[in-house]
């Protein structure tokens, strides 16, 4: 082991120490021979014991380790260290901005523990709550988190969707054509996107010599049917040759999994999709109803077609009201009044206040007394923005035994309740199922928010038993949450035809901690057309009247009137 490892060994101790609250002058210690050993002009590794140990500022504790790390390429204190630390909080410790101490603190007093969990929190804003952070810490963590993420290669669907939007333009102006179209992943609107894939109809030839001069490609590899490059040290862009002959084959056949594709062509002659002029065509001739690219995933969908059961699937423009806001009484950034007046500009009729509950102490959660004076405060703006309603809603917290953090004297004063799960997400089956089946038959239960606790590319959700919860909630007349947030997403679009098969009502929110992530309901609605969901069966998209009268048939059902 060279100088430079030894003093990462010995810099990742002092760290470590730190983050672990242990005893800080060793620490500091620890910190000082890291730097002195990279100084070092001549290597540890090359040197006898005695000569190490000569070494000014190398004392008989940090001797003894050297030659630990010589022998062995390990230190014992700096492996149990280790042991205690999850692995998220080592990847936090590359995060520009934040110290050990202050990751300590993100840690035991957040409960966050990878950089996603940490970006999700900033941009709820809790990291800005905290004392010795503030708004400003908060920004360059966000900045730095998503510099870090942009390194690793995969991207949101909304990270990456203006930037696509772009591309298609540029690559248009580049080879001078109207005919380039986007495929792949982004095409399909998957959660989440590695590559952006564009169908070029020119030749291999051509495409190298009109992307090699442009600094912000730079190349990756190719083959007969494409070139990668890496645009602007970031995502992957991955360009087809086509010609006039076979570009809408092309373009079809890219679009499309290869699952779909190996479904189509043991059912139809590939050979008609090149007499296509575009991929509406191509279906028209099958005979088949039109299949979006958001639907083409798995081969199951050919079927529907051809029974000519694909429905009228649901659009941004059916979203009537704003279910699952948080306002600065929590951890959101607007007040109320200001919440439901950008809601009237854009044009919605309602608005459902959800804050966070009194076990969110993190997030500055309502305690009973917050929430009598909210909604006293509610009352008065419903009389002064009416028609416009808001109505009084709550993020209850799943508790461990699955109970909700509240009285039923309580959860009787609201409209309806989001009832989710923040807290001890490391859980198995059994006791995610547990917490969650219970949630589900508390009658005061309206709405299940992010079922399974992910975050898309930081954190899986915690296991479940997905056909049992739907089936539960089916039982006990409970809506399922397609939680809008990009990096959630949350119930999976995978399971929404079973849910629906179910006669279970879902809801696309926003989980909205700021007026401008009231867009994010477009993203939920892009993974909703995926799983097949109408207007019908998403609860925001009921008009006032048609959400008021669910409310309390849904209380009726529950014998709470």
């Amino acid at each position: 082991m060279d100088n430079y490892e030894i003093s990462k060994q010995f810099s990742l101790l002092s760290k470590l120490m730190e983050i672990h609250g242990e005893n800080s002058f060793k620490s500091k210690t620890y910190s000082i021979a890291a730097y002195k050993i990279d100084q070092l002009t001549v290597e540890l590794q090359m040197l006898s014991d005695d000569k190490i140990f000569s070494i000014n500022g190398i004392g008989e504790a940090i001797g003894k380790k050297i030659l630990e790390l010589n022998k062995t390429g390990k230190m014992k204190s700096l492996d149990e260290l280790l042991l205690k630390t999850p692995e998220g909080i080592l990847e936090m410790m590359k995060i520009k901005g934040i110290g050990p101490k202050k990751i300590a603190i993100i840690w035991k007093e957040m409960n966050v523990e990878n950089i996603g969990e940490l970006l999700y929190a900033c941009h709820e804003n809790r990291l800005s709550l905290l004392k010795g952070f503030g708004k400003k810490t908060q920004d360059n963590v966000i900045e730095s988190i998503e510099f870090f993420l942009k390194q690793k290669g995969n991207y949101l669907y909304a990270q990456v969707e203006q930037l696509a939007i772009d591309m298609e333009q540029m690559l248009c102006k580049i080879f001078a054509s109207d005919k380039i179209k986007i495929t792949g992943s982004f095409a399909r609107q998957n959660e989440t996107v590695d590559e952006l894939e564009f169908v070029i109809p020119f030749s291999n030839k051509i495409i190298s010599e009109r992307i090699a001069g442009l600094p912000e490609f730079y190349f990756l590899e190719s083959n007969d049917e494409f070139f990668i490059y890496k645009y602007n040290d970031g995502i992957k862009i991955k360009l087809y040759s086509a010609n006039e002959k076979n570009f809408i084959q092309k373009v079809f056949e890219t679009t499309n999994t290869i699952e779909f594709n190996e479904a189509f062509n043991k059912l139809f002659n590939p050979a008609e999709i090149e007499k296509a002029n575009n991929d509406e065509e191509i279906f028209k001739t099958a005979g088949l109803q039109y299949i979006l690219p958001s639907l083409r995933e798995s081969g199951s969908i050919i079927e529907f077609a051809r029974g000519k059961k694909i429905p009228a699937l649901i659009q941004p423009g059916d979203i009537k009201g704003i279910i699952h806001c948080h306002s600065n009484w929590s951890d959101g950034s607007n007040t109320l009044e200001e919440l439901a007046e950008a809601c009237i500009l854009k044009g919605y009729e309602y608005l459902v206040i959800s804050d966070h509950s009194k076990s969110a102490f993190y997030a500055q959660g309502l305690n009973e007394e917050k929430i009598a004076a909210q909604h006293t405060l509610v009352d008065e703006l419903n009389l002064k923005l009416a028609p416009f309603k808001i109505f009084k809603s709550i993020e209850s917290d799943i508790l461990n035994d699955g109970s909700l953090d509240y009285s039923n004297n309580i959860l009787s004063t609201f409209d309806l309740v989001i009832a989710s799960v923040h807290s001890n997400l490391k859980m198995n089956e059994e006791k995610a199922m547990m917490r969650l089946i219970n949630a589900i038959e508390n009658p005061y239960t309206t709405i299940l928010g992010h079922m399974t606790g992910r975050l898309l590319l930081s954190r899986k959700g915690y296991p479940v038993d997905h056909k049992k919860i739907i089936d539960a909630c089916a039982a006990n007349h409970v809506v399922i949450e397609i939680n809008a947030h990009p990096r959630r997403l949350d119930m999976s679009w995978k399971w929404l035809e079973y849910a629906l098969n179910k006669n279970v009502q879902v809801s696309i929110d926003p989980d909205a901690h700021a007026i401008e992530e009231f867009s994010n309901t477009r993203y939920g609605v892009l993974v909703a057309q995926k799983g097949m969901v109408t207007a019908q069966k998403n609860l925001s998209s009921f008009n006032l009247k048609e959400f008021e009268s669910f409310l309390k048939e849904n209380k009726e059902k529950k014998a709470l009137t």
